[in-house]
């Protein structure tokens, strides 16, 4: 993926550990961008993180070093991607590992699983 096109947010959920890099360069995150390579946080662990307990987070925080202002603005920008993902705002496109005889079959099949991934969304606190 291009340095100057950060990922899709519809795809958040199999973003690669680089998409993620890519992700937090454009939120002004980039100084982290190193540490959450080295700890493989990638498009699925993002996702998990609504699920966190507070033991969690804080664990998180401190393997990351991250300061508290940095977590929330990380938090904002998921949840304003969560938010672009419950109004299909954007486009779905094919994970890295699917064939490309199987882009139509993964994108009509993601479009019915947004609507249960919509649900989730609206169960969060």
């Amino acid at each position: 993926m291009s340095k100057e096109r950060p990922p899709e947010p519809l795809d958040f959920f199999i973003w690669t550990v680089e998409d993620v890099g890519l992700w937090l360069e454009a939120i002004n995150l980039g100084g982290y961008r190193q540490i959450f390579k080295e700890h493989s946080v990638n498009g699925e662990y993002l996702e998990g993180m609504s699920m966190f307990t507070t033991e969690q987070i804080l664990r998180f925080i401190r393997r990351c070093h991250m300061k508290w202002g940095d977590f929330i603005t990380l938090c904002k920008e998921l949840r304003r991607i969560k938010v672009a993902c419950l109004k299909g705002e954007q486009k779905v496109r094919s994970p890295w590992w699917a064939p490309a005889c199987l882009s139509l079959v993964f994108v009509n099949v993601e479009k019915r699983n947004r609507q249960s991934r919509v649900v989730s969304l609206k169960l969060e606190p």
